[in-house]
């Protein structure tokens, strides 16, 4: 058997390491520029860039540029979420996204290495996302490149090779093993909160508070008994580089919630709250985390449901 060890700062390398045998890979949930620059050709790799077609900056623009090899599905047009009943940003049917990722070209035998634009955590929770839907399709053999594209560019006096055009791969069989207690309701969420369980709202905290709301969200305030740990806690910066093991650790403490055990994480529709799911259940290794995907949106609409408000504004 061949290790190849993957240097990221502040993590281990025995959890940071890809052990390649017989075809057959153990992904690390992260990969830094130098894996990914070595390996993204890689016949059994699919690198997939989820930055949107046209960013504003040009930076996301796929097309003017790209890691060599790497396929594109862009996040927010591409069939990653849809709307389910009357909230957004749902995971889809499984034959749509079965659909979706064998058109891409990939298949259960690929390593898939998933990477946004890199500018803050908002835009990393775009990766931690498709992530969290691969594995909740069964799909263990999943990475996310640490930084995004923007760390791949980042060194100007020895620029990486970039890719220009498109680059697809030709369509394939993708079947979904779903992972059914990755699927949280939130029937499962009120008796969480019911019954005192570890809930973790990673909305900011003026909207935790109740000061603020999502647009799409009917009530101000958050689930009974949760507790904030904000986004942008856990990259270095609120940026696209996540904090190292133990200040992931340092950061867990300080908002209260146990690095072990049942605990749910959640925003508004389910994007945030997989930046805190990813967290918890790849980088701290707590297997018990749960990613609610209805998130606030579903739940501050039904109104039988309760909310807790610190702060009420006149």
């Amino acid at each position: 058997m061949r290790k190849i060890s993957i240097q990221i700062l502040g993590w281990s390398l025995g959890a940071l390491s890809l052990a390649v045998s017989a075809g057959a890979l153990a992904a690390s949930p992260l990969v830094d520029v130098a894996w990914i620059k070595d390996h993204s050709c890689d016949a059994n790799v699919r690198v997939l860039d989820i930055r949107n077609k046209f960013d504003g900056s040009r930076k996301g623009d796929y097309q003017k540029g790209h890691i060599p090899c790497a396929i594109h599905s862009d996040y927010a047009e591409g069939g990653w979420r849809a709307k389910v009943g009357e909230t957004p940003g749902q995971m889809p049917p499984v034959a749509d996204l079965e659909k979706l990722i064998g058109g891409l070209g990939i298949s259960n035998d690929n390593h898939v290495v998933i990477y946004s634009r890199g500018t803050n955590a908002l835009d990393m929770g775009s990766a931690t996302r498709v992530y969290w839907t691969f594995k909740a399709l069964g799909h263990e053999e999943v990475s996310i490149l640490n930084g995004g594209y923007l760390a791949y560019i980042a060194d100007e006096k020895n620029p990486n090779p970039v890719e220009k055009g498109s680059h697809k791969k030709m369509r394939t069989t993708f079947t979904a093993d779903l992972q059914e207690d990755m699927i949280i309701s939130k029937d499962d969420v009120a008796k969480a909160s019911s019954d005192g369980e570890m809930l973790v709202d990673l909305r900011p905290s003026h909207q935790y508070v109740g000061i603020n709301k999502h647009p799409k969200a009917a009530r101000y305030g958050t689930i009974p008994g949760a507790t904030n740990m904000p986004e942008s806690w856990l990259t270095a910066n609120g940026g696209s580089m996540w904090r190292s093991e133990s200040e992931l650790k340092q950061l867990f403490a300080a908002a209260g919630v146990p690095e072990s055990g049942t605990q749910y994480h959640f925003c508004n529709s389910g994007h945030w709250a997989t930046l805190g799911w990813f967290a918890s259940s790849e980088l701290l290794g707590n297997k018990d985390a749960k990613m609610y995907d209805g998130s606030m949106i579903e739940w501050s609409n039904d109104k039988s449901l309760p909310m807790d408000q610190q702060i009420e504004l006149n």
